[in-house]
């Protein structure tokens, strides 16, 4: 288990919003956060702390109009530490073999794969051709509906009718060497992680899988770590008092 950093980038400004609440054409959001330093300082930051496998995500859409000032603040953060971290947002097989020679470890996909409600097997099978499976992170990121979780895509706004359930990792792990998982409902809120859904994860023994929810202070990374027996890596975002939060950075960065 260890901590995994993050630079979330919208409208060319790193950001931390809350989870689900970006509009139609991806401009606008509930920010908790807006950040005066560049995706750059951040990348730079993480590489002088030896952080390793965090990711960048680009929250505007292909066809936002700030979409390119959003992915220029994100190539520059992978210059700045190359071959360390992840990206995604917008990620399919044309563009991806961009960003993995820019400097990402892997590229970081859900709506291409999860297309029109269904795992789409030829987008997957066309991600790995472009870059290979282990370079690729399945975003398995939820809500919940009922009493299951169930993947959401489209800014976080769209269910699908793929379960989060130990078998769907199961029968995507070929086509992958991560994945990643949000629990949208409560990104950005400080509000604890999703014990639930943290449990389930849990549950599958098998690729890496990093959490990202709700997690806002030394005692919640306690309960986390026991509820998931140490078994799973975690982001924490908008608590973290480099994103405005209360949740010292310094305390995280080495957590173990």
């Amino acid at each position: 288990m260890k901590f995994r950093p993050c630079i979330d980038i919208h409208n060319g400004a790193v950001k931390q919003i809350v989870g689900g609440s970006l509009n139609k054409d991806s401009s606008k959001a509930l920010e908790n956060f807006v950040a005066r330093q560049s995706a750059k300082k951040y990348a730079k930051r993480y590489k002088k702390d030896g952080l390793t496998g965090g990711h960048i995500i680009m929250l505007n859409s292909l066809d936002s109009p700030t979409y390119e000032v959003t992915k220029k603040q994100a190539l520059k953060a992978l210059k700045a530490y190359p071959d360390a971290m992840q990206v995604g947002g917008g990620i399919n097989n044309r563009t991806a073999a961009e960003f993995i020679r820019a400097g990402a470890t892997h590229v970081i996909v859900t709506s291409y794969v999860f297309f029109e409600g269904r795992i789409n097997y030829d987008h997957l099978k066309k991600l790995a051709e472009a870059v290979g499976p282990d370079k690729v992170v399945l975003d398995l990121s939820c809500r919940k509906r009922g009493d299951d979780y169930f993947v959401v895509t489209d800014r976080w706004q769209n269910f699908t009718e793929e379960k989060v359930t130990p078998e769907l990792f199961e029968k995507l792990e070929q086509y992958c060497d991560e994945f990643l998982v949000h629990g949208v409902d409560r990104e950005g809120k400080r509000a604890g992680m999703d014990e639930e859904l943290v449990k389930i994860l849990a549950s599958y023994n098998g690729k890496p899988i990093t959490y990202a929810g709700g997690i806002s202070s030394i005692e919640q990374i306690e309960k986390f770590k026991d509820s998931c027996d140490g078994k799973l890596d975690f982001t924490i975002g908008s608590a973290l008092d480099i994103f405005g939060g209360d949740l010292a950075y310094d305390d995280v960065k080495n957590y173990k």
